[in-house]
Formats: C-alpha cells, structure tokens, sequence
C-alpha cells in the first residue's frame, strides 16, 4: 500500500491563483505525454506517486490526452483508486475538452453539448464526481463565447467542477471570457498558455490581462518541448523526440542557432549551480507573475530535477540581463 510522504509539503512552494483562494504549487504536473495507453503504467505511477512526495498537488489532464485519446485518464483514474483515494481532498485534478474527441459534429470546439457530454465522459473514466478545474481547451470561432462560458457555468452549477478556466486564448478573447464570466457569476479562475524563454507571445498583453482580470496562469512547454534542456546540446539523437515521428517537435526547429543560445544558456546555469531545465523553469516563475510552471515528465528523476528548481536562488538583475542578451541572439 502506498502512503504518501509526511514531508511532502515542506519542500514545495505554493503560489495564490489570480485573487481566488486557490494555491497551487509552483510545479505542477502534465499528463499530455507518457500516461497513455501506449505507455508502461508502472512507470506512469511511480512518477505520480513521486510527484505527490515532493508536494505536487497538481495533477493536469484533457479529455484527448493519450494516446489513444483519453487513455491517459484512465491511466490516472486507476492510479487515484490504487493510491491516491484518501488524499483526493489534497490533490487539485484539471481536465479539459475542446480538441477532437470523438466523431461528428457534437465531438469538439466549443458548444455546450460538447462540454459538458465530455466532462460526463472524463468523469468516468477517472472514477471521479467532480474535477477542481474545467478548461475549455482552445476558442471556438464559430459558437458564441457567451455559450462556451455559460456551459463553464452550467458545470460549476452542477457540481461537476469547483473552478474553470481556459487556454491558448488571446489577451482580447480572455479579457472578454472573464467578463460574461464574472457576470454569470462563476469568475474565471486561470488560464493554460505556452510560455517559456523561446515562446513569449504572453508578455505581449495576456499577462497584463491577467494581472487586471485577477486570473491565475499555468503555463505549458516551460521547457520549449525539450529543447530548454541538457537533451540537444550536442545536436539531435536518434532516440531523441525530434528524431522521431512527432507532430509536436521536428528537427526543422532545432537550428544551429537554437542549439548555440540553449549552449550558452546553458553555461549561464552552470555557473547558478542548476542544469538547463532547471533554469528555464526559474526563468518562467520569475517575478511571480506565473502561477505554476506544468511539466512534463517520462521519469522520476525528471519531476526531481523540476523540483529542485523551486529551491534555487532568485534569478539576479544581472543574470536576467545575461538571458535577455543570449535569448536575443
């Protein structure tokens, strides 16, 4: 029988979400990647179990997540019978819906037949009565906001989700969620964007938005999907993500240029006493205006490594003006 370390909350930081009364700690944990059908469980478990030793709280799903499509919800929801029931009360569970699930017109985007009949599925697959957060996943161009976010209303009415938030929306589209939010009565509590030192479109006026609308922000690919780390340094390996079939990383994306920013990057760390990863995920909790910085993991000693990270000194005023100079090239 597991049981969950006594320590676990002694070495985590947690961080208020936007002006609700929601912590969430300053790593969370993604289920996008090696939770699947495909995947070896046991190892999927002992990254969970792990994760929850060292303070995360914060486990992050979508109803697509897999593969196949939704596997890594059953993978979880097994995980949570086997080993995390009796702290369900501690444990902050998202999912979300809004990609392609399942065939027909009713089977994405943004109407509110389609979330909430996904909600119902992704209950049951993880064995759940209700999830902490909602998100609808990305914007509809075609159904109405007032709908989407009155469906993210209706759910919350009915129990089925505490809070609700959304993600890979623009600074206009969230400012305009979070007001028919507010007037139906159930505020938007966060927002899911990319971000990290290769991907910063949010600074360009979300976070602002944010910071007014009081809205917390997890972000994803804090790690530029991998290539923020120690993996490319000396170019791409046959083993590597980039050199296989992925959709989310090719090799066109790892330019000489890249790999001689993240080389120096990489120094930079060196000399702070952290590896690659650990300081990009410094670099996205700098100055607070990130909630929680969601990573991905394929082993345990990744989820260590990102933890460690919480621990590390402040990036200085000087060290940040080093990034700034390499991330310009």
């Amino acid at each position: 029988m597991y049981e969950a370390s006594s320590a676990r909350y002694e070495g985590m930081k947690y961080n208020r979400t936007g002006r609700s009364g929601l912590l969430l700690p300053a790593v969370s944990l993604g289920l996008w990647h090696n939770f699947g059908g495909i995947d070896v469980f046991e190892n999927g478990r002992a990254m969970i179990r792990r994760a929850f030793d060292l303070g995360i709280t914060h486990f992050d799903l979508a109803n697509n997540y897999g593969p196949p499509a939704g596997s890594a919800e059953e993978t979880f929801g097994q995980i949570l019978k086997k080993d995390l029931q009796p702290y369900r009360d501690e444990l902050i569970i998202s999912t979300k819906a809004g990609y392609h699930m399942w065939p027909g017109p009713y089977g994405e985007w943004g109407s509110k037949k389609n979330l909430v009949s996904s909600l119902d599925q992704s209950l049951k697959r993880m064995g759940l009565e209700y999830v902490d957060i909602f998100y609808h996943h990305r914007p509809d161009p075609n159904t109405p906001l007032e709908e989407t976010m009155a469906a993210l209303d209706l759910i919350v009415r009915q129990g089925k989700a505490l809070y609700v938030g959304i993600s890979n929306y623009s600074a206009e589209q969230t400012r305009e969620a979070a007001q028919i939010l507010r007037r139906l009565g159930t505020p938007c509590l966060i927002h899911q964007p990319n971000y990290s030192m290769l991907s910063r479109w949010i600074e360009d006026g979300l976070q602002d938005v944010l910071a007014e609308e009081g809205i917390g922000s997890i972000v994803f690919s804090p790690l530029y999907k991998g290539i923020l780390t120690d993996r490319y340094l000396n170019g791409i390996t046959p083993d590597s993500r980039a050199a296989g079939p992925s959709v989310f990383l090719s090799e066109k994306e790892i330019t000489e240029e890249v790999l001689d920013k993240v080389r120096r990057l990489n120094e930079l760390a060196a000399a702070r006493g952290q590896k690659m990863s650990q300081l990009a995920l410094s670099w996205v909790l700098r100055g607070g205006k990130v909630t929680s910085a969601l990573i991905g993991a394929s082993k345990v000693s990744q989820i260590e490594d990102a933890v460690a990270a919480v621990h590390a000194p402040e990036l200085t005023a000087e060290e940040l003006e080093q990034i700034e100079a390499i991330l310009r090239g």
